[in-house]
């Protein structure tokens, strides 16, 4: 089931947290949740290398909460005042001072270095904060959402699905009244090619009319049995009810309206193989394209 969320969190600094510290506290971290229609639980992180150790906790967070879409989950960690200039520490010039004059004790020949590589250096010196906490937080905040969105695209989809059971009870209360005239029907022409077939062949004279008879009742009999589709009928009518029940119960249903709605592809097909009509060949049809269209809004529930 396809639905986005995001949420965002800063990490506040300490009250004597000064400096370039209190500057990495302040990053701000926003969690992105995708989510796409897929048959199982898929789900792909994209975390900065700081976060890494996060994956676990993330992982189990979705699980806990998801049981199909393809999800996506993006971290993007931004320091609103990343683009000004750091303020150098006395610390951290003295020890720049130290380490340059080393180097250039063993390589006279190296450059000074300028402003902008010394500012550079002071500000990857400062360690960023680690907002676990926070990040972890805001991951649930946004599975939430996620799961909110999900939920609307869930009430479309039902109603969806639900027009379309009324669709196939409408067919198969169409094929029902059918059913007696189309085996009488099939059963008088059998009746009739079975006299043709014996005068052609000259059967009926060397045996008796009879027994003749009653092999041809016998015989018609077992063909109208074979193009009966009562059965599949009454099938395909508690099949409609049990998605009905699902669908008002809700609940993580996605995997049994799947195997539902094969079993309703498979009565629909039978439908089809036994029609002896040309009126339920196409109330077959009809229902094959409601039920492929059932199918794939199925895939979308969880």
């Amino acid at each position: 089931m396809t639905g986005y969320a995001n949420a965002a969190t800063s990490v506040a600094p300490a009250p004597e947290t000064t400096g370039e510290s209190a500057r990495a506290a302040g990053a701000i971290t926003s969690i992105e949740l995708r989510s796409v229609n897929s048959r199982f639980l898929d789900i792909a992180f994209r975390l900065p290398d700081e976060l890494r150790s996060l994956e676990p906790a993330l992982r189990e967070l979705i699980t806990s909460k998801l049981r199909r879409g393809k999800v996506e989950l993006r971290i993007a960690a931004r320091d609103e005042a990343a683009a000004a200039w750091p303020q150098p520490q006395t610390d951290q010039l003295h020890t720049l001072l130290q380490l340059e004059s080393k180097v250039q004790s063993w390589l006279p020949k190296a450059a000074p270095l300028s402003v902008h590589e010394a500012l550079q250096w002071c500000r990857g010196a400062v360690t960023p904060a680690r907002p676990d906490g926070a990040v972890l937080d805001a991951g649930r905040r946004a599975v939430a959402a996620l799961l909110a969105s999900r939920a609307s695209e869930g009430e479309k989809l039902v109603v969806a699905l639900m027009q379309r059971l009324t669709r196939l009870r409408a067919l198969v209360q169409d094929a029902a009244p059918l059913l007696p005239q189309v085996v009488e029907r099939q059963r008088q022409r059998f009746l009739e090619r079975w006299q043709e077939a014996l005068e052609a062949s000259g059967a009926a004279s060397a045996v008796p009319a009879q027994a003749l008879q009653e092999r041809a009742l016998n015989e018609a009999a077992a063909y109208a049995i074979r193009i009966d589709v009562a059965e599949e009928l009454s099938r395909l009518g508690a099949h409609l009810d049990e998605i009905e029940r699902l669908l008002t119960t809700g609940g993580e249903i996605g995997k049994r309206l799947d195997f539902l709605i094969q079993e309703l592809q498979r009565e629909a097909n039978t439908l089809g193989s036994k029609s002896a009509a040309l009126e339920l060949t196409k109330i077959s049809v009809e229902m094959k394209v409601a039920v492929e269209q059932m199918r794939e809004q199925v895939q979308n529930i969880e």
